[in-house]
């Protein structure tokens, strides 16, 4: 299959706005270039993923780039974004240059172009995510790696929602335990629980593509004997109790079952729960609180919280 890439020089005011046309017109992301990354300031966790190429970046405004199949009405497609941007003018959106162009890539280019931006990067004392087409060597005989294929359609094991889940981990799993993954994409999770020690984990998410990525990444770490997956919703049939629910999801999604989790956690044990905006974090702790928990450390990054949460 052939893909076009629409690009659309403009700026910042019109990020929210074109994005929300491109994504109407069938396209499932987009890419910002926006020159103010190369002087951001950035907290330095264990290192950074990938260093940024100016040469990658416009001089002034931003670049926006989208995908879209080619197919027999694709020109209609882009004629029909083109206008739609340009009419943001009558709502006193500032569009800047307005520049759009398309260019036309093989699909095997696309999958592959971005493997340039994704290295080895250490996210904890004890873990590096490695992707699975780099060589590396350990560090150290304590490094712990979890090698990942992240494919496109799920994330790096390096957002900081990830990372704090992995560090909460770190924190509460002892060898031999069970722990239950709810929502776990890439597995990325459960992998970091077993190399951790846990004997049994219960990997689940409702997504078809996540249990069939997470099936591939846990092979890929050589830990399928101790992981198993399984396709549901979020807890829903689970009885046996479990030492430890980590679950890295929307923060509405885990007000709804900070009692089913209490019901399945071991009296000691623990609930993580990552993947909260800040504006959220009152109202998801004070859920896991009425649930049973004691919130016994809050882990905040950027813009995110998670909670580790112990069982009363």
């Amino acid at each position: 299959m052939k893909w076009s890439e629409i690009s659309i020089h403009t700026t910042n005011e019109a990020i929210e706005p074109i994005s929300n046309i491109l994504h109407e017109a069938g396209a499932s992301g987009v890419v910002i270039e926006d020159p103010s990354e190369l002087t951001k300031e950035r907290e330095d966790w264990f290192g950074e993923i990938y260093d940024l190429n100016p040469e990658d970046y416009p001089e002034v405004g931003v670049i926006i780039k989208a995908y879209l199949p080619v197919n027999s009405f694709i020109s209609e497609t882009v004629d029909s974004i083109k206008q739609e941007i340009t009419d943001l003018v009558k709502y006193n959106i500032d569009i800047g240059m307005n520049q759009v162009t398309t260019t036309e890539v093989k699909e095997e280019d696309w999958a592959s172009a971005w493997k340039k931006y994704y290295h080895p990067v250490k996210i904890s004392e004890t873990f590096t995510i490695v992707p699975t087409w780099e060589d590396y060597q350990r560090v150290n005989s304590d490094e712990l790696i979890i090698e990942l294929d992240p494919g496109m359609a799920f994330g790096t094991g390096t957002h900081p929602t990830t990372v704090m889940c992995i560090q909460a981990l770190e924190k509460t799993v002892q060898k031999g335990q069970n722990v239950i993954d709810v929502g776990t994409g890439s597995g990325v999770l459960s992998i970091a629980s077993a190399l951790l020690g846990a004997k049994h984990v219960l990997a689940l998410d409702l997504d078809e593509v996540a249990i069939e990525a997470a099936k591939q990444n846990i092979e890929i770490n050589h830990v399928s004997e101790l992981i198993e997956v399984r396709q549901g919703n979020l807890l829903e049939g689970i009885e046996s109790k479990t030492d430890i629910i980590v679950a890295n999801i929307l923060a509405d999604v885990i007000i709804r079952f900070t009692d089913d989790a209490a019901s399945i956690v071991k009296q000691g044990g623990y609930f993580i729960t990552s993947g909260i905006i800040q504006p959220k974090k009152i109202e998801v702790k004070e859920a896991i609180m009425a649930a049973g928990f004691e919130i016994v450390e809050t882990l905040m990054m950027e813009d995110w919280v998670a909670f580790i949460a112990k069982r009363l």
